[in-house]
């Protein structure tokens, strides 16, 4: 088969790019990933993972994986403050997938399976490095890196995140990322015996758990915060986080409460979101993942959605054609679900922040989940 690129770099080892680096290395590309940090790190806690982004993580061959050092559940519970059962949500089969429910895992340890396997398919890694300069000549890509080597490509992939150095080389008159005026909080704690995802709701938000492993679930907990506080000091993590827990009198919470310490890992992170216009490509330049899409947590679709950039890719790929149809394909395939999914999260962090209608709130959450059910 002749790829429509032969020799292809991506720039950005994140979890859109390093779900890339290993499709297109399987269907006989020859990849090169760089990425900045020399340690190759993914900070933060736990992750949600839908059932459509599991069916993403399945077709990038890591699902195995995923089940042996994650969790994955069946069905949502949803309490109010004082934890009374509101109702049951069942999650349903996946379409084209074996995925029954959705996921949890440790952000950490997902980025630990996904290099193993960028290494394992021979993806060519280089670490603590990035470019320099980036120009298209003809019908190649020449790049020159921070390490003070040079190479020429048939594509170059940006999956560098919502800070996107790519971005603001390629378009610099792009749209930057906006705070939302939320920030979330997450801390790991003990799983005990919960068995599925959980929600409970207070008078001003929602804390919710997710199961990571057999033995950890992540809190988080949405927080509406005008200005954008990027940093809290360590000695202000747990009384934060508690006094925001104080609303909810469910015993289990003040358990979990009382239990609070630094050994939580707890962390804090504002919600920036941004939806780039098409085009996503400039002649041989592609941008995928948070350079284009990025979005709040509340549909956890955030890194779903790279996850299926990867896939999609990767499919057109195998549709032939040249390098400027495979690209026009691709964006224009993944434009439709990613706006969705931007928009929405974007207006149900505003519902939450206002408190705003909680009707449209379910209508949302619900039209969302549905179109995330249909094919990618």
């Amino acid at each position: 088969m002749t790829l429509p690129a032969q020799k292809i770099l991506i720039i950005g080892g994140g979890f859109t790019g390093m779900s890339t680096a290993i499709l297109l290395q399987q269907l006989g590309a020859s990849v090169e990933l760089v990425e900045i940090d020399p340690n190759w790190r993914t900070d933060g806690a736990g992750i949600t993972v839908s059932g459509p982004s599991l069916r993403a993580i399945e077709a990038i061959g890591v699902l195995p994986q995923f089940r042996e050092q994650g969790a994955i559940t069946e069905g949502v519970k949803m309490f109010n403050s004082e934890g009374m059962l509101i109702k049951q949500i069942q999650t349903p089969a996946v379409p084209n997938s074996s995925i029954v429910g959705g996921g949890g895992i440790m952000r950490p340890v997902l980025a630990r399976i996904l290099g193993a396997a960028t290494r394992e398919a021979g993806v060519d890694v280089h670490l603590g490095c990035t470019f320099t300069r980036i120009e298209e000549i003809d019908d190649k890509v020449n790049v020159e890196f921070s390490d003070g080597r040079f190479g020429s490509y048939d594509l170059v992939l940006g999956t560098d995140g919502v800070f996107s150095k790519v971005r603001q080389e390629i378009f610099p008159d792009a749209p930057r990322p906006q705070y939302t005026g939320q920030g979330v909080w997450r801390a790991v704690i003990p799983r005990g015996d919960v068995s599925c995802a959980m929600q409970y709701l207070g008078p001003k938000g929602k804390v919710g758990f997710t199961p990571v492993s057999e033995t950890e679930m992540y809190l988080y907990y949405t927080e509406a915060r005008p200005t954008m506080d990027k940093f809290f000091e360590e000695h202000e993590l747990v009384p934060h986080l508690s006094s925001l827990l104080e609303q909810f009198s469910a015993p289990e919470i003040v358990k979990i409460r009382d239990n609070l310490s630094s050994s939580s890992q707890i962390i804090y992170r504002p919600l920036e979101g941004m939806l780039m216009p098409r085009p996503w490509y400039k002649g041989r330049i592609l941008l995928m993942g948070d350079c284009v899409h990025a979005t709040t947590p509340h549909l956890a679709s955030g890194a779903g959605m790279g996850h299926e950039d990867a896939v999609v890719l990767a499919e057109e790929f195998n549709n032939g054609g040249t390098i400027q149809d495979v690209l026009e394909r691709f964006q224009n395939r993944r434009w439709e679900r990613c706006r969705m999914i931007v928009s929405n999260s974007m207006r149900l962090g505003e519902i939450e922040k206002t408190g705003g209608p909680k009707e449209e709130h379910t209508q949302i959450m619900g039209i969302s989940m549905a179109g995330l059910l249909a094919p990618i």
